[in-house]
């Protein structure tokens, strides 16, 4: 069996042409090492120096001079509409990514988020889409879920000093 081709570099703007397309969730578009497969089932390699979102790219270059898409799968998510500002603090003040309409709020389907958003009056529907929420607050990188270590940047006071529980 012949080695795999690898990522020689990630591609920023689209290229000329396109010779394959990967689709990937949100959470495997956040990734450093792993194999992945077109969807014309042609497997490739993708080792980066660090944890990389490919959200900010195009696509991959490969060593056998294809270029291969990333795109976005579908995912199930949920449609959040009322007073959007309101509920994207909440949302917010869980670090959980969100995609942010001008008339919606998209996050990715999760019971004990829609509880608490029906609570404060939200209207939720249920779809299955891409999910492409909002990078982080400075262009790039991600927003991630609640639960976090101390590396996350709060100090072990943290709950005490701001007055707000992440319990």
């Amino acid at each position: 069996m012949p080695p795999l081709p690898h990522v020689t570099h990630l591609l920023s703007e689209a290229p000329d042409t396109c010779d394959a397309a990967v689709v990937l969730t949100y959470d495997e578009r956040l990734l450093r090492r792993k194999r992945l497969e077109t969807l014309d089932g042609d497997g490739f390699m993708i080792d980066l120096p660090h944890l990389t979102n490919l959200d900010e790219y195009w696509g991959v270059a490969l060593d056998d001079g294809r270029k291969i898409a990333i795109r976005p799968a579908e995912e199930a998510v949920l449609v959040i509409t009322g007073d959007l500002p309101r509920l994207a603090w909440h949302i917010g003040n869980r670090h959980t990514p969100c995609e942010i309409g001008t008339e919606t709020l998209v996050i990715r389907e999760d019971h004990v988020l829609e509880a608490m958003l029906k609570g404060l009056g939200a209207g939720i529907s249920r779809a299955q889409r891409p999910f492409t929420p909002e990078k982080g607050a400075y262009g790039t990188g991600r927003t991630m879920g609640h639960a976090h270590a101390p590396s996350h940047g709060h100090g072990p006071h943290h709950d005490h000093e701001h007055g707000h529980s992440h319990g």
